[in-house]
């Protein structure tokens, strides 16, 4: 038997829990066809089918059955020993998860706290409020809103807010109105959940023009294309707000509302570890109200932070 992998068991006991591949690709975070290789090489290391599968369903075997309680114990354990390592080592580090942005001075505010590992797994917003829920990481830098925060059982701290300006064609960089921009929806879920929500909603509100798109085109090179084809601006997202324009666009700020994206630090309401919350203390000491107070602005009806305006 060949030697099996903890992230092969996982993808086994997703896949059970789903009993459907797709969703529990999306659930990992993987492409569907690399989970489906996956499982066949576990299948093939232990020597027993675990799923009957046709086109349409997915079903567990009696192996596999009888096996997922004790993988789940298996996977239990392999988390608890990390932990305990963790402890006896003395180093046991407090896991920092990001979208695409982190305060610039993140390590001066938590020198002497804690020590603080800044997580390389970049995945969209609500990915990472899931990964703080399922103990995968200590704190995330995310967008969520009120009733994700109670479906997760997190807490959230203000920590930053970007004002997203649109991108348009033409010489004229002055202001625009938020009811005559577009603003682009992707059918990628899976990547631009919670940029969807935040868009449609910004749309019902204010009368901005939704696009839809199916090819990542939120940013980057393919952003430009959409810009090029509209006859109207083009609101940018937050991960495209620092980055380099073409020469043949201009970017405009949006008026009439601005728009505001809100950045939360979230953590679990149930954490035990004292440095998690130290730590989250430490980034949102002294961030003030994000320059969201009077009118003007709008921030989605759900935001956890709209009392900042108040």
């Amino acid at each position: 038997m060949g030697a099996v992998e903890l992230r092969q068991l996982r993808y086994f006991v997703a896949v059970a829990e789903e009993l459907h591949f797709g969703r529990a690709a999306a659930r990992l975070l993987i492409a569907g066809p690399s989970l489906s290789q996956q499982i066949k090489a576990l299948e093939r290391d232990l020597g027993v089918p675990l799923f009957a599968r046709d086109r349409r369903t997915v079903a567990l075997t009696a192996a596999g059955a009888a096996l997922l309680p004790r993988v789940r114990a298996l996977l239990d354990g392999a988390d608890e020993l990390r932990r305990r390592a963790r402890q006896l080592s003395g180093s046991d580090p407090v896991r920092l998860g990001y979208v695409n942005w982190l305060p610039p001075d993140l390590a001066a505010r938590t020198s002497g706290i804690a020590q603080v590992y800044v997580d390389t797994w970049v995945v969209p917003s609500h990915a990472q409020a899931a990964r703080v829920a399922d103990g995968s990481l200590d704190l995330a830098v995310c967008w969520v809103r009120t009733a994700d925060l109670a479906r997760h059982g997190l807490t959230a701290h203000p920590l930053g807010a970007d004002r997203l300006h649109a991108v348009s064609t033409g010489p004229d960089s002055g202001p625009v109105r938020a009811a005559d921009v577009a603003v682009l929806v992707d059918d990628d879920v899976a990547s631009w959940s919670s940029w969807n929500e935040f868009a449609e909603e910004f749309a019902r509100d204010t009368g901005a023009r939704v696009v839809r798109v199916h090819n990542g085109a939120i940013t980057g090179p393919a952003f430009f294309d959409h810009v090029r084809a509209c006859t109207t601006p083009v609101l940018n997202s937050p991960r495209g707000q620092t980055a380099p324009l073409p020469p043949d666009l201009v970017r405009r700020p949006v008026t009439d509302p601005e728009v505001v994206w809100t950045w939360s630090l979230v953590h679990r309401d149930d954490e035990v570890r004292a440095p998690v919350p130290a730590v989250a203390d430490a980034l949102a000491r002294d961030v003030g109200d994000l320059g969201l107070r009077g009118g003007g602005v709008w921030l989605p009806a759900d935001d956890p932070h709209r009392a900042l305006g108040g």
